[in-house]
């Protein structure tokens, strides 16, 4: 199966989450296993004859498709959430969204020193939010190997905020 069929899977929603948006929602992806094992198998088999220590994910979306990238490459896991989200010692990120600011969290030990890191998420819009997340990776050290999301929104150039960083989207809107 290939990013069209999934692409096809997608389906906009029209005001959400607010007035003047339209959401992209992978919950038809995520309903049908074909498509969800097609979704992780098109992030993680560009991987497989690399060494990943860990994927890092970002909440909520990037979990489901980074969790089944991460247990098909064999690596490790490392959290990034919401603030109040995770025990014991944390870092964290603030980074301006189009309608505010967020910050998010990961533990200290959530990746360590030279460790070979992939960055998923569901959906690259403006960037802020993996930018963010690369620096809280770099910050302990971790080496970003790529960032990678399922669907990609072009015309909000989130690429500009990861220049420095391989970046993939199979599915671009």
């Amino acid at each position: 199966m290939n990013a069209d069929a999934l692409k096809k899977a997608i389906r906009d929603v029209a005001d959400f989450p607010k007035p003047g948006i339209l959401f992209k929602d992978i919950t038809p992806v995520l309903a049908d296993p074909k498509l969800f094992r097609a979704a992780v198998d098109l992030l993680a088999d560009r991987h497989l004859k690399s060494r990943i220590d860990k994927v890092a994910m970002i909440e909520a979306r990037g979990f489901t498709f980074g969790a089944g990238v991460a247990l098909k490459l064999g690596a490790g896991i490392a959290l990034i959430r919401k603030p109040g989200k995770l025990p014991g010692r944390t870092i964290s990120a603030s980074y301006d969204l189009e309608y505010g600011s967020a910050t998010l969290h990961t533990h200290t030990d959530a990746v360590l020193p030279g460790e070979r890191v992939l960055l998923v998420d569901d959906l690259l819009a403006t960037g802020g939010t993996a930018a963010a997340t690369a620096g809280l990776i770099e910050q302990l050290g971790g080496q970003i190997i790529e960032i990678e999301f399922l669907i990609e929104l072009a015309f909000l150039h989130g690429r500009e905020k990861l220049k420095k960083y391989p970046v993939f989207a199979p599915i671009v809107f």
